[in-house]
């Protein structure tokens, strides 16, 4: 793929966040960009203030004249998108030059100096993190983001001359296997996406393939506890949040529910860094986003500038209400660990207090497969609002609904609900902490339970 000799980009599926991340990419670098999408959203209007024609018709009439030239233009799609997509059926049927994501990603990344930040959870904040701790040093990068940075207030940070380039690795598909980075990092490597993998061992085999694409003499910098197989010429670095690894706090403190810890490293200790956004759980993404600063030499005392100034990612212990009497937080949390990881942060940052969660589960395979793991994560709160399963890529499982977790649930406080009742149910409700969970469409109700909260 030579990105230099393509005039068009056309991106069927281009409302998502990695796609619409490249879609801007191109665009930025002087390519005419257009994309389909069957959902308007809030990605997607802020792609046309941008510029970026986006399409919600299902039809070939709908495509540009300039776009039919297989010669110049190029497509990229998402495994999102059915292979019924009539859009999709085109390009295919007249073999259009059309590509993953994922391997369009690779092809911006190997040419520079990556730097890949891979796991089942924790990834998008890992990679926001190092983004914005590179900020303003001496390091010139691009990078690619899984979610929108509430400093950025983007999911790309472009510099085309850059030599770095930070990204997201996915391994849903295996897409991760298209990058071969310099440095890598692994934040967790949890059962998931098992209708790709079948099983834990083939996903764990999967990200041992993915490290052994780490560039010779490259770096991995894994949570503590993986036990990956590694190869012997690449440089492995340890992180953890609570045992003695290459790269780990101590003297954790809180105050005004934000964290201050040292960290200790292999060339000594760093003292009193505080992180800007609350949360255990981003006290360990710290770790891992320090130990990469430092490999790639930012200066400590910008790393500690930086980190205090940082403001996370959306919908990742996002607050949209905090004040004394009310706290709502949104979160992306669909996986049973993620969830367990948002609750418990939750949990010790406002101890006995009421919190009430609202997960909407996100796919029929991941319900089937974690069921019980779901109902324990769940257990945790005080009262639970479960919502229909938000189907995404998949059709309908016989027998696999929201009912087989709540029926596990061991909590008494507890309603099954369809997301359209929501609202109403809300209203009724004593509310104290509230948390929004799910990885589905449920954040378009964010606003509307803003609005029910801010008028008591």
């Amino acid at each position: 793929m030579n990105i230099e000799k393509i005039n068009n980009v056309y991106f069927v599926g281009i409302g998502g966040i990695g796609m619409s991340a490249l879609a801007r990419y191109f665009k930025a670098i002087g390519k005419n960009v257009i994309g389909y999408d069957k959902t308007q959203t809030v990605l997607t209007n802020n792609l046309e203030n941008e510029g970026i024609k986006v399409i919600f018709n299902d039809v070939i009439s709908g495509i540009p004249e300039i776009y039919t030239n297989r010669n110049t233009t190029l497509v990229v799609y998402t495994p999102a998108i059915p292979n019924s997509n009539k859009i999709l059926k085109y390009f295919f049927g007249n073999n259009f030059n059309a590509v993953k994501r994922a391997e369009v990603l690779g092809v911006i990344l190997n040419s520079k100096k990556g730097i890949a930040i891979a796991g089942t959870h924790g990834k998008t904040s890992v990679t926001t993190l190092i983004s914005y701790l590179f900020n303003n040093s001496r390091i010139k990068y691009s990078s690619f983001i899984g979610g929108i940075s509430k400093n950025f207030n983007s999911n790309l940070v472009l510099n085309p001359n850059s030599d770095i380039v930070i990204a997201e690795a996915d391994e849903f598909d295996r897409s991760f296997l298209h990058l071969h980075p310099h440095t890598t990092v692994i934040t967790s490597a949890d059962a998931d996406h098992l209708d790709i993998y079948g099983g834990k061992d083939e996903l764990k085999r999967s990200f041992e393939d993915f490290i052994s694409q780490i560039e010779p003499n490259g770096n991995l910098v894994v949570k503590i506890g993986l036990n990956f197989k590694i190869p012997d010429n690449i440089n492995v670095y340890t992180y953890s949040l609570d045992e003695k690894a290459d790269f780990y706090p101590e003297n954790i403190r809180v105050e005004n529910y934000i964290y201050t810890f040292d960290i200790n490293t292999p060339n000594g200790k760093i003292t009193d860094i505080t992180i800007g956004i609350p949360g255990l759980v981003n006290v360990e993404n710290a770790i891992a986003g320090i130990a990469v600063s430092l490999l790639f030499g930012v200066d400590i005392d910008l790393i500690k500038e930086n980190i205090k100034n940082f403001k996370g990612v959306k919908r990742r212990f996002d607050y949209i209400i905090n004040t004394k009497k009310l706290v709502y937080i949104d979160d992306y949390a669909h996986h049973p660990e993620e969830l367990k990881a948002t609750i418990s942060s939750v949990k010790k940052l406002y101890k006995e207090r009421k919190i009430t969660g609202i997960f909407q589960p996100h796919l029929y395979t991941r319900t089937r497969d974690f069921a019980d793991d779901f109902a324990v994560a769940l257990s945790m709160l005080d009262e639970l609002i479960l919502l229909d399963i938000y189907p995404a890529r998949e059709l309908a499982i016989e027998g696999i609904t929201s009912e087989i977790i709540f029926n596990n649930v061991s909590i008494e406080h507890k309603t099954l609900c369809k997301k359209n009742e929501l609202i109403n149910i809300l209203k009724d409700k004593e509310i104290d902490v509230l948390l929004t969970l799910g990885a589905g469409d449920i954040d378009v109700e964010v606003e509307k339970i803003k609005k029910i909260l801010d008028k008591r």
